[in-house]
């Protein structure tokens, strides 16, 4: 049985994720911030309980991670999923309305996070079958892409993931790790709105065909939920 981590699985694209891999017989390592207060992911662990276990983390904690680590230590990880993100609320505002601490908070959870992640938990994916390491970015972290201009938080933390992947895609090489990124499409959750393009279940649908045919050649790639590759 494979085995997947996801962190921010309480809703949208995460809780669309353990829904899925669930589904298709995976056990799931489901990760949120208060896991007392989730009621679908609670229910979805009630309907596979054999499958589906629920953790408490804060991935802007590196504590937490590292204790979690701890906990599960002796696991095998076929995939690791960094899916928790943020949009900075202020990021709305636009140049010269700056919200620099919340900015500091975006990169933590945006940027620090998914590499803390990686590095806590690079000896259990080395044991799985699968060395995947998949982190959901955003087309707004593009620089070609960005012909708008604003949301200098959210773009310049998302940016700054997709080097973190890059490097990552180098220095676990040796490790026989892939490590990939994804733009998960606009997708009609509670960050990406009611407007939003796609539902999550069409974005988590097309990850998992990409994450599904994955080789090492395709390490430190960025995808988009279809497998189009997106330029930096």
């Amino acid at each position: 049985m494979k085995t997947t981590l996801i962190s921010g699985a309480n809703r949208g694209i995460g809780l669309e994720f353990a829904r899925q891999y669930a589904a298709e017989g995976w056990r799931v390592i489901a990760c949120c911030r208060a896991p007392e207060t989730a009621q679908a992911l609670k229910k979805l662990a009630a309907q596979y309980p054999d499958r589906v276990s629920v953790h408490a983390l804060d991935i802007a904690d590196h504590q937490q991670i590292e204790r979690l680590g701890q906990g599960l230590v002796n696991e095998s990880i076929d995939l690791l999923l960094n899916n928790a993100g943020i949009y900075p609320v202020s990021d709305a505002g636009g140049f010269g309305h700056i919200d620099y601490a919340e900015w500091m908070q975006a990169f933590s959870v945006n940027t620090m996070a998914p590499l803390k992640m990686a590095e806590v938990f690079v000896p259990q994916i080395a044991r799985g079958s699968g060395k995947i390491i998949a982190s959901i970015t955003s087309k707004m972290g593009s620089i070609a892409d960005n012909t708008s201009g604003g949301h200098y938080l959210y773009r310049s933390s998302k940016t700054a993931l997709n080097m973190v992947v890059k490097s990552l895609a180098i220095d676990l090489k040796p490790n026989g790790i892939t490590a990939v990124m994804f733009h998960p499409g606009w997708v009609k959750t509670d960050m990406g709105g009611p407007n939003a393009l796609i539902s999550a279940e069409q974005s988590v649908s097309g990850m998992r065909r990409v994450i599904g045919r994955l080789t090492p050649a395709d390490s430190g790639k960025f995808f988009a939920y279809d497998g189009q590759e997106i330029p930096w």
